[in-house]
């Protein structure tokens, strides 16, 4: 294990070291600066409310520590001064981020908090209780809560903008946690809550928490992107001065009040731009933006800012296709701006961003500034309608929670496309919505109709991806109704939903045939057709639900023959005793089998037993590779990179199931990984490599093959390696051959 992953895996010792009395100076400061940033919202009354919320918490929490060492009261201050400063929320909302944990953690009920501060504040500190306090070991904790969270969120957004700043505080402190924990709550993080806090317009936060998640799930790559940014800072502050000039001098000339500045990208969008596009950081070409902040009045905003764009396009020439205009339709977290991407000084792509005071605001502060500027504001609110839909999938109960949680992420967390009815109106939709989306948007009846669609005038299937600014038609049959195969075809929540409520009445229809069938074979056995019986036979057949029971009697899955075999007490059915399965005989087998000499490899948890296990196909772990083990149902123990593309939705859905892990020291056995290696076509290239693979390093080749294609040439080669630091080394010295331009490990099941 390297030291960066060394360093990460044990917590830091607690630095703090405080006397009693430095203690309470060190609270009352953190306090002090609280109050200092709520100045200018306190009204008459309110500053005795929060010192009372302050006193409350303090006292409640007195004997309890965070990991760190510290007093647990800096959490919430911490808590509510990010509510304050960063996210612009008041003073009820910084009262409840005060007393966030109290009802959990300590003896306070929510009764004291109504008695004290009143309804409404109650009812925020119950939701911040409610989203922590939910265990369900059946489906995913996680997912469970954040079910609760939306629940509670649709009753006051300020629920979930607390437990953001909440999540954002935990996430600056991770340091001290245990490795499994910092990974588990980081996976939760880039899963749920930094897209949340991204569809709440919160970008500051949204970036902040994906840098902090890519800190503890990818700490190699964080620490060498970190390092480039520090050591190329100096040209980028250079250039962008240089880009700026030209521009600030038209600006003043044409009267405007402005700001102009260039921000650097964040680590974790940079990585992303990295991998998806499979560049080196030097060609990562737009690594900053520049923001051109306009103060305009509000009857001039979007005309003063197609001026600067059309100033900063006479400047440098822009690329059309990136041009991004949410000014005539701003997103649906109320992000209004212009985005252009223009050609530089030095053949450099630019990005610059076009946006007034208060587009600003909202951009930085998301819902809150959003409600802020609402008043008087007859613009149609997208945000209260995006709640809304929000309700009406969450009212559907029955949905189970991982389910649920992956709706809500292609639903509601995703980008949106704006998509127009034959009217002319537009509709929201996230991106991927198909024809069939769109037409359960406009109405369920339509939806379970839809045989097609025209869009632009063009016919399509259903299953047609919808893009933005197309203009779509609904094409209906009453023969038509849906299918299980439209569950693949839809995105949306709402869509979901209806389908499966329409193939439950399908199914109910069916399984009303069959519930006939068994009423009269049971009365021909003088058995009585009562709850007793079709219990009996439910878990005779291994099914889910007496639904299932009736539906599969009636489409011929089972014919009841085994009812032979049943025994008639009274009227009571009683089910013949099981004769041991071959299925469980054979695992009793294999588990008496002798383990496989690679099974003596990881050591779990803190003892060092060795257990069987298997090396997931998904990402090929090697001895070395930083991993965590999941308990798969069936499959037993599974050994996944934590960089596995599959790990961050396994972290958080499933902690329960993940199990600390660590590799012994063992060099005998070899494992199956791979390398892409891309470069020049050059004579002898191919011998050369094979020459530095088994020649000098003497590592097995399991199968090669290379494809020449116009003058470069893309080989993958699958090995055999005992550990990283032996791939390490084999990347490192393919690197330096001559043309060899990238060499890159496997990292899906291409290996078979």
């Amino acid at each position: 294990m390297d030291q960066t992953q060394a360093s990460l895996s044990e917590p830091t010792i607690p630095k703090y070291t405080l006397t009693e009395e430095q203690e309470k100076k060190e609270i009352l400061r953190h306090y002090r600066a609280l109050l200092r940033s709520l100045r200018a919202k306190l009204k008459r009354g309110d500053k005795e409310l929060v010192r009372q919320a302050f006193e409350m918490a303090a006292e409640a929490h007195k004997t309890m520590r965070r990991k760190s060492g510290e007093p647990y009261i800096l959490h919430p201050v911490a808590v509510a001064t990010i509510c304050v400063e960063e996210i612009g929320l008041g003073v009820r909302s910084t009262i409840c981020a005060l007393l966030h944990d109290t009802v959990e953690d300590t003896d306070i009920t929510l009764e004291d908090i109504e008695r004290e501060f009143g309804n409404e504040i109650a009812r925020i500190v119950d939701g911040l209780t409610k989203i922590s306090n939910v265990i369900d070991t059946n489906s995913s904790q996680q997912a469970e809560n954040f079910k609760k969270i939306l629940l509670t969120l649709t009753d006051d957004p300020r629920v979930i903008l607390i437990k953001l700043a909440d999540r954002l505080h935990n996430m600056r402190t991770l340091d001290y946690m245990k490795r499994e924990k910092q990974l588990k709550i980081a996976s939760e993080t880039i899963w749920v809550y930094a897209p949340l806090a991204h569809r709440m317009g919160l970008y500051a936060v949204k970036t902040e928490m994906e840098d902090l998640a890519m800190k503890y799930m990818e700490p190699q790559q964080y620490k060498e992107i970190a390092r480039k940014l520090a050591e190329t800072k100096r040209e980028r502050t250079r250039y962008i001065n240089e880009f700026v000039k030209p521009l600030k001098e038209k600006l003043t000339r044409g009267g405007f009040n402005f700001e102009i500045y260039g921000r650097p990208k964040s680590i974790h969008s940079i990585w992303n731009k990295i991998r998806k596009k499979g560049v080196a950081f030097e060609e990562v070409y737009d690594l900053f933006a520049i923001r051109v902040i306009l103060n305009s009045p509000p009857e001039r905003e979007k005309e003063d800012c197609w001026k600067v764009y059309s100033m900063i396009t006479d400047e440098y020439n822009p690329s059309p296709e990136r041009l991004r205009d949410w000014l005539s339709n701003p997103k649906s977290n109320g992000y209004e701006a212009l985005h252009t991407t223009v050609m530089g000084p030095q053949g450099k792509w630019v990005e610059v961003q076009i946006r007034t005071k208060r587009m600003n605001e909202i951009a930085e502060k998301g819902l809150a500034a959003h409600y802020k500027y609402k008043e008087g504001n007859s613009d149609e609110d997208r945000f209260d309608k995006w709640f809304g839909q929000i309700r009406e999938v969450i009212s559907n109960q029955d949905t189970d929670s991982v389910d649920f949680l992956e709706d809500f992420k292609t639903s509601f967390l995703a980008e949106e496309i704006y998509v127009y009815t034959p009217k002319g109106d537009v509709k929201m939709l996230p991106i991927g919505s198909t024809a069939l989306d769109f037409a359960f948007s406009i109405h369920s009846a339509i939806g379970s109709k839809c045989i097609g669609a025209k869009v632009n005038h063009k016919l399509v299937p259903i299953s047609h991806k919808l893009r933005s600014g197309d203009q779509v038609e609904i094409i209906t049959s009453n023969k038509q109704k849906p299918t299980e195969d439209w569950l693949n075809i839809v995105v949306t929540a709402k869509a979901k939903s209806k389908i499966k409520d329409s193939l439950k009445e399908d199914k109910r229809a069916i399984a009303d045939e069959g519930k006939y069938i068994l009423q009269r074979k049971l009365d021909g056995m003088s058995a009585g057709f009562h709850q007793h019986n079709i219990e009996e036979l439910v878990t005779f057949y291994k099914l889910p639900s007496q639904l299932d029971l009736f539906y599969n009697i009636a489409v011929k899955q089972i014919d009841l023959k085994e009812l032979k075999e049943f025994h008639v007490l009274g009227d009571k059915l009683e089910a013949p005793k099981p004769v041991k399965p071959v299925t469980e005989a054979k695992t009793e087998t294999e588990h008496k089998q002798v383990p496989k000499k690679d099974s003596e490899l990881i050591i779990f948890g803190e003892s060092s037993d060795k257990i069987m296990y298997s090396l997931a196909k998904c990402c090929n772990p090697i001895p070395g590779d930083d991993v965590f083990g999941f308990v798969s149902t069936g499959k037993g123990l599974i050994i996944h990179r934590t960089n596995c593309p599959n790990a961050t939705q396994m972290m958080a859905n499933y902690s329960h199931r993940i199990v600390k892990t660590k590799w012994a020291k063992n060099k005998e056995i070899s494992f199956l990984t791979g390398v892409k290696i891309i470069g020049i076509d050059d004579v002898g290239v191919i011998n050369k490599i094979t020459n530095i693979v088994s020649g000098e390093m003497r590592i097995n080749i399991s199968a090669l093959t290379i494809e020449s294609k116009e003058g470069l040439f893309q080989g993958s080669i699958r090995i055999f390696v005992h550990d990283k630091e032996e791939l390490d080394e084999l990347v490192n010295r393919l690197k330096q051959l001559n043309g060899i331009q990238t060499v890159d490990r496997f990292d899906t099941e291409e290996l078979g």
